[in-house]
């Protein structure tokens, strides 16, 4: 196992009927609540977090977009200097968070353009503190200090993290899930997996507790996968997704092993470029990231397909590509699409993507050996 230290300030209140609980979470002073499309008005979210900021000074900030932009952002920036915002309050779901997460950082920014919190990962000394209500489970952003933020005049999609961007508590109420879209459970369902899959399917460091832990979050998705799609919605299933979310990305499962993150980076991009949902394209490069480094990953893989999918008496290298396949399979049973032709994505089109890793001198993987040419192969494979 590797050095690690592991501190996570995220108060949780989670189960049905939590939202009330804001009255006593929220600390006195000015309230800017963020939300997305407006959904959270025809699913009763709004009325049921007014009625608990009832006598408190809120201001709304609506229409962050489901891959939050730095231009949105900074019109709530403004806002919250103008009125002296004490508080920040992210009703919705990661990308509200994210969004939100940037504009508690951008507000207290001292330097010069807040971008340059994520294109030059400058530090973030302090941020107005914010809390969460969560309605769609997918990104972890509710337990965790990242957030990804996209510029659309530059069509770039970048990370930060800073502690200082922690909420001070997430209201977890599965009950907000109810109305949700069947394309946002199964993106919900595909980047939770995926999270996991991050922080799992890498190389061996001894770590076995890590790695039982990850399979479990992994296999309890794949198990309740069929029922979040139930009509009506069963609140226990609802529950165990939101929970399995919440745990595939808030530094438990990370602790002390090697981390990939070159799906999540070249997903990014198809983001930035093409406009998929980020969930989407986690399920098209996925597949491919594994692929192209079977042979380094193919221990893990084989024991994710033993314990997942119940691969075994092959060789190793066997069922790490079995495993491929029924993951795969898996993607394709919710819905998903997993070939960039599907989306109407050509040949030519790849090279404007691999240009912006290559721009930046970025290489990828857990062994740092995934550069622009290995990135173009795989999404070349994925068409």
């Amino acid at each position: 196992m590797l050095n690690f230290e592991y501190h996570n300030p995220v108060r949780i209140v989670f189960g049905k009927g939590s939202i009330e609980k804001l009255a006593r979470l929220v600390p006195d002073g000015r309230v800017l609540m963020t939300y997305g499309g407006g959904s959270i008005r025809r699913n009763g979210v709004y009325d049921q977090v007014m009625d608990a900021l009832k006598g408190r000074e809120v201001i709304e900030f609506g229409g962050i977009e489901p891959n939050p932009t730095y231009e949105t952002c900074m019109r709530a920036v403004e806002i919250t200097k103008k009125e002296s915002v004490a508080f920040l309050l992210a009703v919705g779901g990661g990308s509200v968070i994210d969004g939100t997460k940037f504009i508690a950082a951008a507000s207290r920014y001292t330097g010069g353009d807040p971008w340059e919190i994520l294109s030059m990962h400058a530090e973030v000394r302090e941020a107005v503190p914010l809390g969460v209500v969560l309605t769609l489970p997918a990104t972890g952003s509710e337990m965790n200090t990242f957030a990804v933020i996209s510029r659309s005049e530059t069509r770039e999609k970048l990370p930060f993290s800073s502690p200082h961007v922690a909420p001070r508590f997430s209201i977890l109420d599965p009950e907000t899930t109810f109305s949700l879209p069947e394309r946002y459970l199964r993106n919900g369902i595909v980047d939770a997996f995926v999270h996991v899959m991050e922080q799992f399917a890498t190389y061996d460091v001894d770590t076995p507790l890590q790695d039982r832990l990850a399979v479990s979050i992994a296999e309890t998705l794949v198990e309740i996968a069929p029922m979040v799609f139930s009509n009506p919605p069963d609140y226990n299933t609802r529950a165990t997704f939101m929970w399995c979310a919440t745990q595939a990305l808030n530094g438990s499962i990370s602790c002390g092993v090697v981390q990939d993150w070159s799906t999540h980076m070249i997903g990014h991009e198809l983001t930035a470029f093409f406009g998929l949902d980020h969930g989407e394209s986690l399920a098209v490069v996925l597949p491919g990231v594994w692929r192209h480094q079977i042979q380094e990953k193919s221990e893990k893989l084989a024991l994710l397909g033993k314990r997942i999918w119940g691969i075994s008496g092959v060789s190793a290298r066997d069922a790490a590509d079995r495993c491929i396949e029924a993951t795969e399979g898996f993607f394709r049973s919710l819905g998903m699409k997993t070939r960039l032709g599907e989306y109407g994505i050509e040949g030519n089109e790849i090279d404007m993507v691999v240009d912006r890793f290559r721009e930046r001198g970025t290489v990828l993987g857990e062994r740092q050996d995934i550069g622009p040419g290995e990135i173009r192969e795989i999404l070349l494979s994925r068409l």
